[in-house]
């Protein structure tokens, strides 16, 4: 078993990889205007304790792409929860990135041959999380490698992108980002 503390910092270290990639190659077009996120957990991660994240998020500032500051365990309580739930499906899934919906993001994706699933929020039972159930639902034959929600009429649309570890997902990203 590894100690943990060397698995903490191996996350936060592989996810300051990934940020700074993303900070170097990532297309401004890919931010949400609510800021971008990207999130790494710990092998059983149980909490958000166990999820690294960038806090204040993935910003566009003067044109490029910046993060809000170090990456930190704790740091994004949303991100946490969709990396658990998706832990629930797949303990191997570990990373995802949350990046801005258009339909020629969504194209360059299933293009680039990811299995990209939509986020149905008309099946949604009342009183549960749209977040939880939503990322669940879309995990009932494992955990694609996106999962999309085009916000409808009510809000801006999103794309969650995961993988292993963060620099899968940030590859992924990264190429989209040569595309559009």
């Amino acid at each position: 078993m590894h100690d943990p503390a060397q698995q903490r910092n191996e996350v936060l270290k592989r996810l300051e990889l990934a940020v700074m990639h993303l900070n170097n190659s990532m297309s401004p077009l890919l931010v949400p205007e609510q800021g971008a996120s990207i999130g790494y957990a710990i092998p059983g991660a149980r909490d958000s304790n166990g999820i690294a994240a960038v806090p204040g998020k993935i910003i566009v500032r003067d044109g490029r792409v910046s993060a809000g500051g170090p990456c930190a365990f704790g740091a994004d309580d949303a991100c946490a929860r969709i990396i658990l739930t998706v832990m629930k499906c797949d303990p191997l899934i570990r990373s995802v990135a949350t990046i801005r919906f258009s339909g020629n993001v969504l194209a360059v994706f299933e293009a680039m041959l990811l299995e990209c699933v939509p986020l149905d929020r008309t099946k949604k039972a009342p009183g549960i999380s749209t977040m939880d159930w939503g990322i669940a639902s879309s995990c009932n034959d494992g955990v694609p490698d996106v999962i999309y929600d085009d916000g409808g009429d009510q809000r801006p649309g999103i794309i969650h992108v995961f993988g292993e570890d963060p620099l899968v997902v940030t590859n992924n990203i990264i190429i989209c980002s040569n595309r559009i």
